[in-house]
């Protein structure tokens, strides 16, 4: 598949490829992201338009703002057509728009989505016409009754913030109609020493004068090599949808095995008319098995996998939801970096170019929709949260990375069981393949016992008690849940990075203007430990691994944000946090002194906490060595360690594998 970055004047070189018939470009993709049109609709009367690149949002400065716009804006972008791609079919793909779009082409209505996540597409071959044709699309993140999120911690931004694409696909092809899906779905079945797969491809044959047509699929390896083949054909009577399904069988697969050895085959689809081939299109997958023991925890591949997970908002300062590829993959490096294997995207479908990196990295993945909080029991909130899922389910089907479709977050009001309920089935007959789960934090809701694995959100040490509250709430949770195994979807709290104590006894307020960088660190080391020596807790997934907007708090001395991230927002910043975890996952070597930040002291003697996972470590401060320290795991304290008055040199040297690896910082003493 050719993918091109074209600008609208750009065409003509964009259809002068597609006049040469080679099997590259039976379909062609071109991202619209130049020289949009834009207005707010709140500006109307004044008629203000102003040029854009999409993704675009209209919150990108007023985001963390608790009157934030949350309203209606028009796009409008001029597409260029030629006679050549006249002749193919054309399609609009939107990879997402919040949360509500309404698309014209040349004033005629092609179709509407609900919903701010999940991608759509249109056909508009019979509203295009060679020549200059004027797109309009009507965006809105107005809060409406019936779309979720009605409720949520965080900022709904709004319009079209994922990338746009022009489609040119052959008469007959591979459809992108299947709720915006790639039209081919991988099932698989993996044992120890075969792999079968069943591969349905669907077809929207507009050809007239066909009689059969034939769906050809080839798997290959990392290295290139052909490991499975089969054909399938199916008469047709011309103009019609078509599944075709090939199955086939991997012999002695390599398996995608996590962070470990993330191995993904390719998945190649050829739609052919006698040896003619119309459309091809690839999927890369990876062969797995998972599911979850009561005593053992999460199995993947046969073998215990406990699932060391952060939970990741997409936005960004000054970029809200619009944010680049190489800001997706800072994101994975980060995630990478501290070690995590798993990650929760909260609270929302997050873009495939996301799902793609995870896929790659070997990272385990929750996926969910954005019924977060509350629910609507109308009909219509029931069919439009029924939709996202299939969605959902439908664009993400064959990214080995996911194993669970999220059905809520957090829904504590009202009689939802029936929803949930209907949601999971919905689930189980799109993908019997992969698992159900919810994040509850109420015990004892009906809806708690309805998916195939449950997980549930706590914040002990920040909203309530002490931090050392987790392990009985880990046991008291899957007790309430038949003793079936539970994860943690949410813990943790939050951290100002200018924000310090050494002394502090008083737990901060979590709500209040003083949010202390030790304490979100002392948290997350007592509650971490809990999980970690809880063998039925199969997972566990750390609020957040970034701060995130979130316009209706103010706290943390930074208004219209949660700072519960290790990350600061913009990436720049690891807190203390963020180490200990390192420290704890990461294979490489870690020796971080805490508190580094806190820089003007007053307090002659202090304890000095070291995160590292070498064998061995030493602390100098001013050049003269402090002693064996208190070792905690990855959690070593030199107790009362003296400062002189003015600048201090501190230093901590670990040992691992004969080498030293050391870090340091300067405390100034008044």
């Amino acid at each position: 598949m050719n993918v091109l970055k074209v600008r609208p004047v750009a065409l003509a070189m964009f259809c002068a490829c597609l006049s040469v018939p080679v099997a590259g470009q039976l379909r062609q993709q071109s991202f619209l992201s130049e020289k949009w049109d834009f207005r707010l609709d709140r500006d109307e009367a004044e008629d203000v338009w102003e040029q854009v690149d999409v993704p675009h949002t209209w919150n990108a400065t007023d985001g963390t703002s608790p009157d934030y716009y949350r309203g209606d804006g028009t796009y409008r972008y001029t597409l260029s057509v030629s006679p050549a791609m006249m002749k193919k079919r054309i399609f609009l793909r939107f990879e997402a728009a919040s949360q509500k779009a309404e698309v014209k082409l040349n004033g005629q209505e092609v179709g509407e989505h609900v919903g701010g996540f999940n991608a759509f597409c249109f056909e508009i071959t019979p509203y295009v016409h060679s020549g200059e044709n004027l797109l309009e699309v009507a965006v809105s993140n107005r809060k409406e009754l019936n779309i979720a999120p009605l409720e949520g911690d965080f900022t709904v931004f709004g319009g079209i913030y994922r990338p746009v694409s022009l489609l040119l696909l052959p008469k007959a092809c591979i459809t992108p109609l299947d709720y915006a899906s790639s039209g081919v779905y991988v099932s698989q079945q993996v044992g120890e020493r075969r792999a079968d797969l069943s591969v349905v491809t669907k077809v929207d044959n507009g050809l007239k004068r066909v009689k059969e047509l034939s769906v050809k699929t080839d798997v290959f390896d990392a290295a290139g090599k052909l490991v499975a083949t089969a054909t399938t054909s199916q008469a047709t009577e011309g103009q019609a949808r078509l599944d075709f399904t090939n199955r086939l069988t991997v012999d002695n697969p390599m398996l995608w095995d996590g962070r470990k050895s993330p191995y993904l085959y390719r998945v190649f689809v050829e739609l052919k008319r006698g040896k003619e081939v119309l459309d091809t299109l690839s999927q890369y997958v990876g062969l797995r098995s998972f599911h979850v023991d009561a005593e053992k925890g999460f199995i993947l591949n046969g073998k215990p996998y406990k699932i060391k997970g952060v939970n990741r908002h997409q936005d960004r300062p000054d970029k809200g939801w619009a944010i680049s590829s190489a800001d997706h993959r800072e994101d994975m490096s980060l995630i990478k970096e501290i070690g995590a294997n798993g990650i929760r995207l909260a609270h929302y479908p997050h873009s495939d170019e996301f799902y793609t990196l995870c896929d790659r990295e070997g990272m385990l993945v929750w996926a969910e929709i954005p019924l977060v909080g509350k629910a609507l029991d109308t009909p219509e909130f029931t069919e439009n949260m029924k939709t996202e899922l299939t969605e959902l389910i439908r664009q993400n089907f064959n990214h080995p990375s996911i194993f669970c479709w999220s059905l809520c977050n957090e829904l504590s009001k009202g009689d939802v069981k029936e929803l949930i309920s209907e949601l999971n089935d919905v689930s189980h007959r799109e993908d019997p393949g992969r698992l159900t789960v919810l994040a509850a934090n109420v015990e004892k809701r009906p809806e708690n016992a309805v998916p195939d694995i449950m997980a549930f959100n706590t914040y002990p040490g920040w909203y309530w008690a002490m931090p050392s509250e987790m392990k009985s709430t880990l046991e008291r949770w899957n007790r309430q849940c038949g003793n079936k195994g539970i994860a943690v979807s949410e813990y943790g709290a939050g951290a100002n990075v200018w924000h310090h104590w050494q002394t502090g006894k008083k737990t901060p307020k979590a709500d209040g203007v003083f949010h202390p960088e030790e304490w979100q660190a002392t948290v997350h080391e007592q509650t971490y430990d809990a999980i970690k020596r809880s063998g039925f807790a199969w997972g566990s997934f750390v609020w957040n691994m970034f701060d995130f907007a979130s316009a209706s708090r103010n706290e943390g001395d930074m208004p219209g944000m949660n700072d519960k991230g290790l990350v600061s927002y913009d990436r720049k910043i690891r807190k203390d946090a963020f180490y200990f975890y390192q420290s704890e996952w990461s294979e490489e070597p870690v020796v971080h002194i805490a508190s580094r930040r806190d820089v003007a002291r007053r307090d002659s003697l202090t304890d000095v906490k070291v995160y590292t996972n070498c064998e061995t470590v030493r602390l100098k401060v001013n050049g003269k060595d402090c002693g064996s320290p208190e070792r905690n795991g990855s959690i070593c304290i030199w107790r009362k360690v003296g400062l002189k008055h003015g600048e201090n040199q501190v230093e901590a040297f670990g040992q691992r594998g004969g080498q030293e690896f050391s870090d340091r910082c300067k405390w100034v003493l008044f």
